[in-house]
């Protein structure tokens, strides 16, 4: 048995969420500082954590700043690009 030790960097893992909120994270690569908002229709509060929670996952690995805003009245989500 070979073991060897490498960085974790250099892990290319695939998660859940990448094959689910695909559309999502290649929508948020075209944001731009002060540009459009993202519009997304969701069905319950739970796909709108999920959709958050992805986003801001996205935030951390990219370093940039998306924030949301959410019309429960319509039922729509907002994203959108600052700094």
């Amino acid at each position: 048995m070979d073991i060897k030790f490498v960085k974790r960097e250099k892990l290319n893992t695939s998660r859940r969420r990448s094959s689910k909120f695909k559309p999502l994270l290649d929508a948020l690569d075209k944001l731009e500082v002060g540009g459009d908002a993202i519009e997304i229709d969701y069905s319950d509060d739970k796909s709108v954590s999920s959709m958050r929670t992805a986003v801001y996952q996205y935030n951390q690995e990219k370093d940039v700043k998306i924030k949301s805003g959410k019309d429960p009245e319509n039922k729509k989500i907002y994203f959108y690009r600052e700094k």
